[in-house]
């Protein structure tokens, strides 16, 4: 991650009062093991489920989290914490992680309340990293269900990533793209991601590139001449259908055609009714401009003779809904002799008690049928697969991480288990969570205790 005067440094990247928090904790001598849960509170409109994208990312984190000296001298000299003891900066310098991760594998389906992410760590360790994971889930999840929600409307055209510059930052553009790829995309324009990750990538040529001509057809044949087996050609500069008509002279050996503007629906008929009449059947026409699902709906609903799309602002930035209800609350802590259940009990914003399991059942065909949130302890009472894994143990990796191919084949398998009523673009039906007895037991316990506490306590 390049700032252009030196590389962003990790453990700074998070927000101050984790640091205060951190220092509060250690001198207070408050570093028994915490439980924290990361999960989504509630579906944006039009959404009916999450796809889980992240995780590695958050463990690469976890395992290399680290204070250097330069970060440390800085941090001595903000006024909030330059009156602290040394011993405090030393513990910085020596800062590890050292507890366990249990995580749902990326390209699961997700619903709110569920953990995603479980961090279970001594109680500094815990808080620190609270920032950097939620940045880190919170955005992948949000692009890769957009892109999910986008290749659904695409019926099996493909869907190509075209959004790192429409991005929040070229960092945001790389992770867009790996995020987009778990949700169902077949590649990106983005030739770092495809670097990092291994995702095909895919480009035409821009405007700019016709205007350095003194013609379009020089431009068009020049472009050829380097890219003879590649070549997919911007024909709308100047005028579509002359730019087709000029594209064709290429013959045979023209790959497609790229409408970014205007009526795509009846560009794209016209262009395969040239390209075809010209011979030019296997011409692929690929579209762009401002795309998302509705747009990519219903173009498909008229039958337009599209193969692909390239889709970039919309995704990437999850326009409709550029963010998500992500939260990372605590749900336990040791105290001297058990375990001690926390809650919040904040209106709209409570959270329930305890390290949690998520159980998913499913009906004889395979199809997801419901989902049940259980503290850990307790087991299903019907067949069910837990969602959360264990990932790290002691801050040491214990899970082997898939192939990003596999995590996008998880994720298309799980929607094609999800039943059709919970995968409508608009008016979904709710796909049923709920919490087990025991839980809401518990969490109305802690409640009455709450209420009876005296004043002060």
């Amino acid at each position: 991650m390049y700032t252009g005067k030196g590389h962003f440094r990790p453990a700074l990247m998070t927000d101050l009062y984790q640091l205060t928090m951190v220092a509060g904790y250690y001198l207070n001598r408050r570093e028994a093991e915490a439980t924290f849960e990361l999960f989504i509170r509630s579906l944006p409109a039009n959404r009916s489920y999450f796809v889980a994208a992240g995780l590695e990312q958050a463990v690469e984190f976890l395992l290399h989290l680290r204070f250097d000296e330069e970060s440390v001298e800085f941090l001595k000299r903000l006024p909030v914490l330059a009156h602290l003891p040394d011993d405090f900066f030393a513990y910085l310098l020596r800062f590890r992680f050292e507890g366990d991760v249990w995580g749902v594998p990326e390209g699961t389906l997700v619903f709110p309340n569920e953990p995603i992410l479980q961090i279970r760590a001594p109680l500094p360790q815990a808080q620190l990293v609270e920032t950097f994971l939620l940045s880190l889930i919170h955005f992948q999840t949000l692009v890769a269900t957009k892109a999910s929600r986008v290749v659904q409307a695409a019926g099996g055209r493909g869907v190509i990533d075209f959004g790192t510059r429409r991005a929040h930052g070229p960092e945001a553009g790389v992770l867009a793209a790996r995020a987009a790829f778990i949700g169902g995309c077949i590649g990106t324009s983005n030739v770092c991601a495809a670097k990092e990750f291994g995702i095909p990538v895919y480009g035409t040529a821009a405007h700019s590139w016709t205007l350095a001509f003194d013609s379009e057809q020089e431009a068009f044949e020049r472009y050829h001449a380097v890219f003879p087996d590649s070549t997919v050609l911007l024909v709308d500069t100047y005028d579509t259908m002359q730019g087709l008509r000029n594209a064709l002279s290429l013959g045979r050996q023209l790959k497609g055609v790229r409408l970014d503007s205007g009526d795509l629906l009846t560009l794209s008929r016209e262009a395969r009714r040239v390209l075809d009449e010209a011979g030019l059947c296997e011409t692929q026409i690929l579209v762009s401009g401002d795309l998302n699902e509705y747009k990519v709906q219903a173009l498909l609903q008229a039958s337009a003779p599209i193969d692909l799309f390239g889709v970039g602002t919309e995704m990437v930035t999850s326009k409709d809904h550029p963010a998500l209800a992500a939260v990372y609350k605590l749900v336990e802590r040791q105290g001297p002799d058990n375990v001690i259940h926390r809650a919040k009990f904040s209106e709209d914003k409570e959270t329930y008690p305890g390290r949690k399991q998520v159980w998913r059942s499913t009906n004889d065909e395979g199809a997801y049928v419901g989902d049940e949130i259980k503290m850990a302890e307790e087991r299903p009472a019907r067949a069910s697969s837990g969602l959360l894994i264990p990932v790290l143990e002691r801050g040491e990796l214990r899970h082997r991480f898939p192939s990003l191919r596999a995590v996008r084949e998880r994720a298309r398998e799980a929607l094609e288990k999800l039943p059709p009523c919970y995968r409508k673009l608009e008016s979904a039906d709710t796909y049923p969570v709920v919490w087990s007895d025991e839980l809401k037991r518990r969490f109305a316990e802690l409640r009455r205790a709450s209420v009876e506490l005296p004043r002060g306590e």
